[in-house]
Parts: C-alpha cells; sequence; structure tokens
C-alpha cells in the first residue's frame, strides 16, 4: 500500500511539473469603453417615448475583449435591474430604447457594458407623476 501511494504522489508531481512548464500562450486584449454621447446633461426623457442612445466609435482597438453591448439604468448612483436592450454589437453606436415607467427624477445614467461599464451624463426621466 505504501509503495502504491508513493507512486501515486510521484505521477500526481511529475504531472504538474510537466503543466508548469508547458507555454502559456494570451492573446492580447484591449478593454473598449466608448463614451455615451446621448443621452446628454440636460436631457429629458418622458416615459414610453423611444431614443437612440448613442456612443462614439470613432477608435475602436482591433481586439475587443466583449463585442456585445448591453444598456442598463442607473438612478442615484446605483444600477437598476432594468436592462433596457442587450445583445447588440458595440460597434454598432447606437441603439433604440423606450422609456421605462420609473419614478420622476433628475438623476438617472445609462450604463453601456461591452467588456466595461461606462456611464452617460445625468439625465432626466419624467412622465409617471411619483417621485422621490
Amino acid at each position: 500500500m505504501k509503495f502504491a501511494l508513493i507512486n501515486a504522489f510521484a505521477l500526481l508531481s511529475a504531472a504538474a511539473l510537466a503543466v508548469q512548464a508547458m507555454p502559456l500562450t494570451l492573446m492580447s486584449r484591449d478593454v473598449y469603453t466608448p463614451p455615451i454621447t446621448y443621452p446628454h446633461a440636460g436631457t429629458v426623457w418622458t416615459i414610453g417615448q423611444t431614443h437612440n442612445v448613442t456612443w462614439d466609435t470613432s477608435d475602436p482597438p482591433v481586439n475587443i475583449t466583449n463585442k456585445i453591448g448591453m444598456i442598463m439604468l442607473r438612478k442615484d448612483n446605483l444600477t437598476t435591474p432594468l436592462i433596457l436592450e442587450n445583445s447588440f454589437s458595440i460597434l454598432l453606436g447606437r441603439i433604440e430604447v423606450k422609456v421605462p415607467w420609473v419614478v420622476d427624477g433628475d438623476d438617472y445614467q445609462l450604463v453601456l457594458f461591452g467588456d466595461s461599464g461606462n456611464f452617460s451624463p445625468y439625465f432626466t426621466i419624467n412622465g409617471s407623476g411619483v417621485a422621490f
């Protein structure tokens, strides 16, 4: 029994050394955070309307880590669970969204996710008649 344990340990040690000796090839990737250009500060949206969210795609890197985008709503510096749009190419530069029913406020932002999240400037959403 002792001999079998020693052989198993030696075999595992040799396998671990072989894995460590293997060259690791990593593909170069770039994090892409295109700035949101609309909505901008001072923008007012009304519940139920549709708007084109836009972002600057003029200088994308060659190797974007994640090209699939998602837009979420943020209020009072907290990202809400409201997904306004998802599964689109981050290289489109614009996507149409419908303004959801939310409480009125002037502290909304959008978060554009791809390989990272970047926030729009603060803007206003009105139309519910409810404010906090």
